[in-house]
């Protein structure tokens, strides 16, 4: 089996009856914990108008967790670029790298993160969105590069900050992107299953190698639950369901506790839609999950793999990335 890094996606999940603040401590506390385990990164996503995700400040926090956390590396995962203007970023990370310097990461995603009419809000032109992103990702190395010194418009602080950018992506186009472009690329496949392996077949043989990347480079972030048994990390898992069963039905509300029965909640339609999206999910205990990571890289060969953790008591959530630390290190020993 392929080595596997192994990081963290967090969306800083909203949970009934937690504040907002107590959910970034949350997150800081995860980050922390993950650090000690030897994670390689821990990365925030941008999402909008979702009671249940409060990273929608995603720079902000970044900032936050870096600065309660020693050596890991924090990034976005992503930052929705057409959201913003290029300068503003680069400025924004610029300012994160030079207060946490080798440490920040850049992943950029064209989706909105939200709804339509929150995305329009947000100064989105959708007749531009696939011009413009790849654009903007130029403008990004532009204002990182040393030679942008002589130019009119500068990113200060960014300019001469060797942030490493990612594309990310739930759909081929953007495989064609980060293939072309010489990046390393990182695919939703907690959310969206069905193109990744198109997807990083695309990638791989179209790579065009680039000087910071000779090499493609391939992140799966996947679901994740982990507990000493079968049944306890079943269980665990009713509170992902949910809150995918609530996307469905447009009812983005915190995230609730685990249930016993799910099938007293959803309909068998419903089943069939929330299980073929969460396909790439690893459930279960430590032997079961060894089973089903070296199934899954014996098949896609990635060169890291990033879970996110839908688990909603704080402890079972930090005992989650533990155990998947220490099956990892399992794996990458045999």
């Amino acid at each position: 089996m392929k080595p596997l890094e192994i990081s963290v996606l967090d969306l800083a999940p909203v949970k009934q009856n937690k504040s907002i603040h107590e959910t970034f401590n949350d997150s800081l506390d995860l980050a922390r914990n993950v650090e000690k385990w030897n994670y390689r990164r821990f990365w925030l996503a941008e999402h909008h108008n979702m009671a249940s995700i409060a990273s929608s400040a995603t720079s902000v926090l970044i900032g936050f967790i870096a600065n309660g956390t020693q050596k890991i590396r924090v990034g976005s995962g992503g930052v929705m670029l057409p959201n913003h203007s290029s300068l503003v970023i680069a400025e924004q990370f610029g300012t994160l790298e030079s207060l946490f310097p080798g440490r920040i990461d850049l992943g950029v995603g064209r989706a909105p993160g939200t709804d339509g009419l929150t995305a329009k809000a947000l100064g989105r032109n959708p007749m531009t969105i696939n011009e413009q992103f790849p654009k903007q990702i130029r403008e990004l190395q532009q204002y990182f590069s040393v030679e942008n010194q002589n130019s009119a418009v500068r990113a200060i602080p960014g300019e001469g900050c060797d942030i490493p950018i990612f594309v990310l992506g739930s759909s081929t186009d953007s495989a064609w992107l980060a293939a072309e472009f010489g990046l390393p690329y990182a695919f939703a496949g907690h959310f969206a299953p069905e193109m990744m392996s198109f997807a990083f077949e695309i990638y791989r043989e179209n790579y065009k190698p680039s000087e910071k990347f000779p090499e493609p480079y391939l992140i799966a972030c996947v679901n994740g639950i982990a507990a000493e048994t079968d049944e306890e990390a079943k269980k665990l898992t009713t509170t992902l369901y949910q809150a995918f069963l609530n996307i469905i039905r447009n009812d983005r509300k915190p995230y609730s506790p685990p249930v016993d029965d799910m099938d007293a909640i959803w309909s068998p339609m419903e089943k069939a839609a929330v299980l073929q999206k969460l396909r790439y999910s690893f459930v279960g205990s430590p032997e079961t999950l060894q089973g089903q990571i070296h199934s899954f890289q014996d098949r896609f060969q990635v060169d890291e793999l990033m879970i996110t953790s839908h688990i909603y008591e704080q402890e079972a959530r930090l005992k989650s990335y533990e155990i998947f630390r220490q099956v990892v290190d399992l794996l990458n020993k045999a």
